[in-house]
């Protein structure tokens, strides 16, 4: 079977006939609800930002968080100017479940970043070509040279949740990857590359809410498409893929960060404080960097 990955999803402005109710389980409870409504559901409204256990009733106040952020994306300035000047190569990949928030969180790390030597990957989906090749070719193509900071807005990933869940893989090639991408991490951290893996995890309601929003903006309906429907009722089954995944690919050398993300704001400072914080960059300000927030990120199985 040929590996699409979740890039292959067909956008569309509006999702078909028939497919606009959600019906999902939610703490043992049956639920469904029209998307097409723009009246969101209050149980929806009120649960979502809790969702998944997340530790804050509020969000991190807008004003706290543009100060926040614009101190710290001075700061990945700095970090920029430093891998020029030394050839070092910085490399993040972002996953999560549709609406997790990796885009908006990738955009605010390279916002002010010399798009000379910083770009993102976001691959659609494999060519003819491609399908043929090894499973990592097509990636690996993307990987930084010296002096670059390059992200992936998803990245191989995909062969260990999407495909998998909506079969779009093989059972032994979802096993085969598990068994290689190990493997894989461990030469691109032995090349001194720094490597950085973020898993974005969202609430099952916080999901619903933000899936609704995408329906019916007019700025971002384009993001939205029936195979997004077909996610949000496989919930229990992406999870199962997760957990799955970090599991067997979370390694010393290449672990994963999970940062809890129904608070965009939260998530967004925690990501880009991990990457300085982790970098010896010149005239690195530590203080003004600040600490990181132990309930919102934290490392491998134990954190989700």
């Amino acid at each position: 079977m040929n590996a699409l990955g979740k890039d292959s999803k067909k956008k569309s402005e509006h999702p078909g006939k028939g497919e606009s109710t959600l019906k999902v389980k939610i703490d043992g409870e049956n639920r469904s609800f029209n998307i097409d409504d723009a009246k969101l559901p209050t149980w929806i409204e009120d649960g979502a930002l809790e969702s998944g256990d997340f530790p804050y009733a509020e969000k991190l106040a807008k004003d706290e968080y543009a100060e926040t952020l614009e101190k710290l994306q001075i700061e990945l300035v700095k970090l920029q100017y430093w891998l020029q000047d030394t050839g070092g190569r910085v490399m993040a990949i972002f996953e999560g479940r549709d609406a997790a928030g990796k885009g908006g969180t990738i955009f605010n790390l390279r916002q002010y970043m010399n798009p000379r030597s910083a770009r993102n990957v976001a691959l659609p989906k494999p060519s003819e070509t491609e399908r043929g090749q090894w499973y990592f070719q097509r990636y690996v193509s993307h990987f930084p040279t010296t002096g670059e900071f390059v992200t992936f807005d998803r990245s191989w990933y995909n062969r260990a949740g999407v495909e998998p869940v909506l079969g779009f893989c093989t059972p032994e090639q979802h096993e085969t990857f598990l068994e290689e991408a190990p493997g894989l991490e461990r030469m691109i951290v032995a090349d001194d590359i720094h490597f950085f893996k973020f898993w974005l995890d969202i609430g099952q309601i916080m999901q619903l809410k933000r899936f609704h929003d995408r329906r019916h903006s007019p700025l971002k309906n384009w993001k939205f498409s029936p195979i997004d429907i077909m996610g949000a009722e496989k919930w229990d089954e992406y999870t199962n893929a997760r957990d799955r995944m970090v599991a067997r690919t979370h390694t010393p050398y290449a672990p994963w960060t999970i940062v809890r993300s129904n608070d965009k704001r939260r998530a967004r400072v925690a990501v880009i404080r991990r990457i300085l914080l982790s970098l010896p960059y010149k005239g690195r300000d530590l203080e003004l960097i600040g600490n990181e927030d132990a309930l919102i990120i934290g490392s491998g199985p134990g954190f989700l």
